[in-house]
């Protein structure tokens, strides 16, 4: 029997646009099929990723019971799609015996979001996206979609973690449960009026490190001893062993990354028809040896994609003698923040100040600042949290030689702008709230045994700061 093969889109997308995959599927004997309507409304503002997942549950399981849809079958998602896929499998399947997905390949995911979801939720957005629907863009779409958004933090602890609190559901992703697979490209938009939003360390719309669902997640807690935090590692509810095999292609951008056969981007035959061989070694995937070799083969791949930054001559190779920028192949990092205080509020008006070594050098700092950590964003519905993006590349190759010879390390801080006039966040000093900071906290280093931050990572980082009220807040008088 042929095995079935259902294709989700993304935001603003439609099915339409994966018939050249599907030709492509159907040529290498794959039934594709679309996920009966395989369309989804993206672009109301009423409907958030829960409700298509909770809607795709009912479309599944009829499909199954009488249209002829195999159980398990494979799925394939784009960007958005990667979203409702995950909440799909862990509201409904989290528990369940059998799942209904076999193998979960996810072409450029946004799993922990977009730059570009913050622009089409603005009046632009509005524009261009929403002229033919009312000016509607799926505000509840792009609010899942914003980076650092509380869908993802909240689909995070729900799929890949386990909270703090209590027992945790057994995880949908194992080797004999769903096997994920993540391809995105490394090329922003050669051409076009998208180019204007264009990324290094991006397909032109999500981040590589936004698309590897290989997440990291730690709590730091300073309302002990703030000198001293707690650092307590999130545990992965498919162990600590399990990773997710992850492909960046130097060659393909958001929209070719769905059509093998056809990228937007010139380049060496060879590396134009690697997606195509990518896609279906990992619907032929069947056993852990074959899942642990895919690991491994698209790792090189994926560092051979890096190397681009730095070889020249493999970029003329490569790209045929295109003028084709070293940036794009630079390998990042995400780290997506939340602040709250001891009594679990959130802290919106927070700064995080990079350092390298044991000690604090302004030029150092300014350097990290300016140059290492590319862009911050302030998601727009969590007050107390914020998406951090890093350019590993230059950390590595910029930053730790200019260090020596100190401890060749990146430390973090945190202070926090006091609520008021009565409380201060970490003490006080006399009557001044304090200026200090957190204790220090080490994230990356030259030793590779000491690393925290991943490369092509997004790393989740909740932090509990003490707040602290004034003396006169409250006292005990004698008479």
């Amino acid at each position: 029997m042929v095995r079935q093969v259902a294709i989700l889109h993304g935001w603003s997308d439609t099915s339409d646009s994966f018939l050249p995959l599907a030709r492509f599927l159907q040529d290498n004997g794959y039934k594709a099929i679309p996920l009966w309507l395989g369309d989804y409304i993206s672009l109301n503002d009423d409907v958030k990723v829960e409700d298509v997942a909770k809607r795709m549950d009912d479309v599944v399981k009829q499909a199954i019971a009488d249209q002829g849809l195999d159980e398990p079958f494979d799925l394939i998602v784009h960007s958005t799609g990667g979203l409702v896929a995950r909440q799909w499998l862990s509201t409904y399947y989290a528990g369940a015996a059998t799942m209904p997905v076999r193998r979960l390949l996810m072409l450029a995911p946004a799993n922990f979001g977009s730059r570009l979801a913050a622009m089409g939720k603005s009046m632009l957005g509005r524009i261009v996206k929403g002229w033919n629907n009312w000016f509607h863009t799926g505000q509840e779409m792009l609010n899942g979609l914003e980076l650092a958004s509380p869908l993802q933090w909240d689909l995070a602890r729900q799929d890949l973690f386990i909270p703090d609190e209590g027992a945790a559901a057994p995880s949908c992703y194992g080797l004999d449960r769903v096997l994920p697979f993540v391809i995105v490209g490394s090329h922003p938009y050669p051409s076009g009026p998208r180019t204007i939003v264009n990324e290094n360390g991006s397909d032109g719309t999500v981040r590589v490190a936004a698309a590897n669902l290989n997440a990291q997640g730690i709590t730091v807690d300073f309302s002990g001893d703030p000198n001293n935090p707690i650092v307590t590692p999130w545990i992965k509810r498919h162990g600590e062993d399990f990773t997710f095999p992850l492909a960046v292609l130097p060659d393909r951008t958001h929209a070719s990354i769905i059509n093998p056969p056809e990228p937007d981007v010139p380049a060496n035959i060879a590396d134009n028809q690697a997606l195509g061989r990518l896609i279906l070694d990992a619907l032929a995937c069947d056993t852990p040896a074959q899942y642990k070799q895919i690991l491994d083969d698209w790792y090189r791949i994926s560092e051979q994609t890096a190397k681009l930054a730095d070889d020249e001559a493999e970029r003329t190779r490569v790209f045929k003698g295109e003028n084709v920028s070293p940036d794009y192949f630079h390998q990042y990092m995400q780290v997506v923040v939340r602040v709250v205080d001891d009594h679990g509020a959130d802290v919106p008006d927070f700064f995080i100040e990079f350092f390298g070594g044991e000690e604090a050098k302004e030029s150092e700092a300014v350097f990290f600042h300016r140059e290492i950590l590319e862009d911050v964003h302030p998601n727009s519905q969590g007050a107390g949290t914020r998406c951090l993006f890093i350019d590993r590349t230059d950390l590595m190759e910029r930053f730790y030689p200019m260090l020596a010879p100190k401890p060749q390390e990146v430390h973090a801080t945190i202070t926090a702008a006091p609520p008021g006039d009565d409380v201060a966040y970490f003490g006080w000093v006399g009557d001044d709230a304090s200026k200090r900071a957190g204790g220090t906290l080490k994230v990356h280093s030259i030793d590779e045994g000491e690393r925290w931050l991943k490369r092509n990572s997004t790393h989740f980082v909740k932090m509990i700061i003490p707040r602290v009220p004034r003396d006169n807040v409250f006292q005990l008088k004698r008479f």
